[in-house]
């Protein structure tokens, strides 16, 4: 059988088509080399049966590209690495703000804000050129999950409370310019629909087509300590419960490593993979 005419069931529960194109656009999109994507997505292929799961697909895809290159395998497992920005949503938050920091933004996390009826904790707060954004994160732990209708008409709700808060004519009061819904997974149409229409910015996963969530960490470079193959999960969770997100922090302070009881020769290895996605190295093929 093609492997293109295989049907396959995504983490929504809904049956497409495999594509092979769009697996080896993901695998270059890592920086993996055009030989080594093609070694990939023919093993893919010879292994593929009909419903199999992609979340299978991906694991498989993962396992393989990671022989050849640590660090583009890093860079392949962006979204799984977001998703275990967990079990609390904070870590994803301190992310987000890094990445808008990133984008000339001045930013604080969890501040608190009087509202008309209620105090409201912001998850970020962004300032840039005079303006201030309310910045909702909505952070998901697994894949097939959407982000429903309900999600921005709480965010609407939050931002009308703290515009029209008790302390509206102070001075010295923070006034926001718009409210923003951020999520790592995708929005549903009503979301959409809601969303656009009570001027909400939202970003997702991949949404919208410019300034997606994929698209500002491209951008950037600043990729989640939870990418890297060399930490086990318990190391991630243990940097994770330290206030550390980045893979950049670690790169510019190895000493942070030893938070997690890391020996030295293990750092080492952790560093040199960190180094090169930190660096948006690409693999250089093999023989």
């Amino acid at each position: 059988m093609n492997g293109n005419d295989v049907i396959i069931t995504k983490a929504s529960g809904i049956q497409a088509t495999f594509s092979e194109e769009k697996l080896k656009q993901s695998l270059l999109r890592s920086g993996a080399a055009n030989n080594v994507v093609d070694m990939v997505a023919a093993e893919v292929k010879s292994k593929l049966y009909a419903g199999m799961p992609t979340k299978k697909i991906y694991k498989l895809a993962y396992g393989l590209l990671k022989k050849y290159s640590k660090h583009v395998a890093a860079k392949y497992k962006i979204k799984i690495a977001i998703m275990e920005l967990g079990p609390s949503g904070y870590p994803f938050e301190k992310y987000i703000a890094e990445l808008l920091k990133n984008n000339g933004f001045t930013v604080k996390v969890g501040e608190i804000v009087n509202g008309h009826c209620v105090k409201h904790e912001i998850d970020v707060i962004a300032e840039k050129e005079d303006k201030y954004y309310m910045i909702e994160c909505k952070y998901h732990h697994a894949q097939g999950i959407i982000c429903t209708v309900k999600i921005p008409l709480y965010v609407e709700a939050r931002f009308r409370d703290v515009e029209n808060g008790s302390d509206k004519a102070a001075a010295d009061r923070t006034r926001f310019h718009q409210g923003w819904l951020v999520t790592n997974t995708r929005f549903s149409t009503d979301a959409v629909q809601y969303g656009t229409c009570a001027g909400l910015h939202l970003v997702g996963w991949n949404y919208p087509s410019k300034g997606s969530l994929n698209n500002l960490i491209e951008k950037s470079g600043l990729y989640p300590l939870t990418c890297l193959t060399s930490l086990t999960r318990k190391e991630k969770q243990l940097l994770l419960d330290n206030n550390i997100v980045l893979c950049k922090e670690i790169c510019e302070n190895p000493s942070l490593l030893k938070l997690a009881h890391i020996s030295e020769p293990r750092i080492n290895n952790i560093l040199g993979e960190g180094l090169m996605l930190c660096k948006g190295g690409t693999d250089q093929g093999v023989a």
